[in-house]
């Protein structure tokens, strides 16, 4: 009998899974030996945290990120011919979005395997669900471009968008956070809507809504959060 691909959730930063991992989820992962993962010290990492004895040199993992070529991954479902179930661990959150793993779940696919998603944290939905915007209509951009340019210019698309009721999500690295806010209060509307949801799930979380015009007024400081932004 041939193994399935489980889509393993993990935190979304912090140390405290028993908030945001449900427990089954956590017995499941603790029983397999197969990872296809985004990064493997952080993988190994979250494989202790919710368990300080698990086997990790009795676990076999497949790296899968932005580098991997698609020959390389070719033999990464291997272990399901033999009876084995993979897990498909991401680095923040759910495998599969905003995420290299969906190359290796349409694989999976491809070749009948089984996939089986399981409950968890994810920023993106988080964010979108709290924001108090268009969760009926929205479309996730991940990272916008770097260049200020070419940004604002992105922008100006999204806000289009939005204005024709779909909300539009997005994100951008910690340490370029504070000049994405920058480049949105300088360019949108006054009264175009912004949710900016920082650090989900973690202590220091923040999640607000409001007008350009009002975050001109109370800027907060961005830099070194982990951010969402929803624009409507």
């Amino acid at each position: 009998m041939n193994g399935r691909i489980y889509l393993i959730p993990v935190t979304l930063g912090g140390d405290d899974f028993l908030k945001v991992i449900p427990e089954k989820v956590i017995s499941l992962t603790r029983q397999l030996r197969y990872f296809i993962v985004e990064d493997i010290r952080s993988a190994r990492k979250f494989l202790r945290l919710i368990d300080k004895e698990f086997p990790i040199n009795d676990s076999v993992f497949y790296e899968l990120n932005e580098h991997t070529g698609e020959s390389d991954i070719a033999h990464y479902l291997d272990p399901v011919s033999n009876g084995s179930d993979i897990g498909v661990l991401s680095e923040a959150g759910l495998p599969g979005i905003a995420d290299p793993g969906a190359k290796i779940i349409a694989l999976a696919h491809q070749k009948r395997i089984m996939v089986t998603p399981l409950s968890g944290p994810s920023s993106i939905l988080l964010a979108l669900i709290s924001s108090g915007l268009n969760g009926q209509n929205f479309t996730f951009n991940g990272y916008l471009p770097v260049k200020p340019a070419e940004r604002s210019a992105k922008i100006r698309e999204l806000e289009k968008k939005a204005g024709e009721g779909f909300a539009q999500i997005f994100m951008e690295t910690p340490y370029r956070n504070q000049k994405m806010l920058e480049s949105l209060v300088t360019t949108c509307h006054k009264d175009t809507l912004l949710c900016i949801a920082a650090d989900i799930t973690l202590p220091t979380e923040s999640i607000r809504t409001m007008r350009i015009s009002e975050w001109k007024r109370d800027l907060p400081l961005l830099n070194d959060k982990l951010v969402v932004f929803v624009m409507q």
